[in-house]
């Protein structure tokens, strides 16, 4: 089955079966069979990403506002509780973010989740996986819009409508979404990357120069199953951004070094979770809101909002891009129109940007749940993406590249752990499924959807 598969690959895409990168005829042999190819002769060269930029870009669109509601997440499971589940999660993304980076460097003509699906599962799997890409970027593009939407509303103490507030921030992530190569928005990752930890910085040290009174910390606390799911599934998305990978990986110079970006964006990550939503929590109490900043003295609360708009709009920006490339690289692989100039080229990638941005736009204000759908696309999608599917790459290698249920048996503690990791993300993908679509009927029930378009 697998070698039939592998040959559908090669047919429909011209190119051989997938060998490691581990010599120099191996790096040779990637950039054979690898989506962007040869890049001496082409006009745009996508392969140009240092590792330090793919880290930069990596923190940009992961750290973001997921790291917001933290806080509160304590306030529901305790603070010991909390942290522990925090740090373990990003140790666990970790460890699913080299077995990514793995199969990646096996199988250099992926560069999506979708073409991963494909090798995985043919025809269907590629479908699958590329349809969640697609509607997860989306999702994430509009959440993005939406931190910013709050962002300017607490800058401006809402004084126009809140849907012209997306909207003026729709107009520069578009823009930021329009280079073609990843390399052109590096940079903006660095910044983005320093304003997000800038931003948690002066939240911090918001919340201790102006504590609650009468606060008090909980070691560990007791809840329902839905209420402490509904909060755990803050950590665990947090660290939701692992269905870019392999489309950052494609545009890397070295794809080798890809783990040490991994091990940056991870380190910073954990670390910066754990203490941000420690301090927030010690000093805020209880009562912590989600997004965090919004606990906060109004003069600390918009100082810390203003510096975190760059990375809400980076942010924001690689999501969208991502989707459009998606389409992008299956309309025009080895074709032509994908690394020239071409008049073709750039007015597909025009309209897929365009289309992509303005989807984010209307879900994020005509839909009156759609913080709901993006906990629901997260859990349907990205409970895979960054942690379930990365057991199925292991367990698909070691058994095509090796000895078949042999090697599984010879390896077996790396079999076990992937099957583990596999039930994970289907237990993360059910539980939050359901604590998703129960808090979608209990918002109906207690009459607190707003309209659509509403201000």
């Amino acid at each position: 089955m697998a070698e039939r598969k592998a040959r559908l690959f090669k047919e429909e895409h011209e190119i051989e079966s997938p060998t490691p990168l581990a010599t120099q005829n191996g790096i040779t042999r990637y950039h054979d069979v690898d989506v962007f190819g040869h890049e001496e002769d082409h006009d745009i060269k996508y392969k140009t990403l240092s590792w330090q930029s793919v880290a930069a870009l990596m923190i940009a669109e992961i750290v973001s506002n997921g790291m917001l509601s933290l806080p509160s997440s304590l306030a529901v499971v305790g603070i010991v509780p909390g942290v522990i589940l925090i740090t373990f999660l990003g140790i666990f993304a970790t460890y699913t973010s080299y077995l990514l980076v793995q199969f990646k460097l096996r199988h250099p003509e992926v560069h999506n989740m979708g073409d991963a699906g494909y090798i995985l599962f043919g025809p269907i799997g590629r479908e699958v996986l590329a349809f969640g890409t697609v509607v997860f970027a989306i999702f994430a593009t509009g959440s993005q819009l939406l931190a910013g939407q709050i962002a300017l509303g607490a800058l401006t103490e809402n004084k126009l409508c809140l849907m012209l507030y997306t909207g003026i921030f729709t107009i520069p992530v578009l823009i930021g979404s329009f280079p073609r190569k990843l390399d052109h928005l590096s940079w903006l990752g660095v910044l983005a990357a320093v304003c997000i930890l800038l931003s948690g910085i002066v939240g911090m040290i918001g919340a201790g120069v102006h504590p609650t009174p009468n606060r008090h910390v909980d070691v560990a606390l007791s809840s329902s199953f839905y209420n402490a799911f509904l909060s755990i599934t803050n950590p665990v998305f947090a660290y939701a951004g692992h269905f870019m990978f392999f489309v950052l990986i494609s545009e890397m110079k070295r794809p080798q070094d890809a783990m040490k970006a991994a091990y940056t964006l991870q380190g910073f990550a954990t670390i910066f979770y754990v203490v941000f939503a420690v301090v927030v929590y010690v000093y805020i109490g209880p009562s912590v809101a989600s997004p965090a900043l919004s606990s906060l003295q109004t003069r600390w609360m918009k100082a810390a909002f203003a510096i975190a708009i760059p990375n809400f709009l980076i942010g924001g920006s690689l999501y969208s891009h991502t989707a459009s490339k998606l389409f992008f690289v299956r309309i025009f692989r080895n074709s032509e129109h994908l690394h020239s100039h071409t008049v073709l080229g750039w007015s597909v990638w025009a309209v897929l940007v365009l289309i992509m941005n303005a989807a984010a736009f209307v879900l994020a204000v005509g839909v009156p749940i759609f913080n709901y759908l993006v906990g629901l696309s997260a859990s349907l999608f990205a409970a895979w993406y960054t942690y379930g599917i990365a057991g199925a790459f292991w367990l698909h290698d070691a058994y095509y590249d090796g000895d078949g249920w042999r090697e599984w048996a010879r390896r077996w503690p790396q079999a076990v752990l992937s099957v583990l990791t596999f039930l994970a993300g289907a237990f993360i993908c059910v539980a939050g499924m359901y604590a998703s679509i129960k808090g979608i009927i209990n918002a109906y029930d207690s009459g607190s959807v707003p309209p659509a378009f509403s201000c």
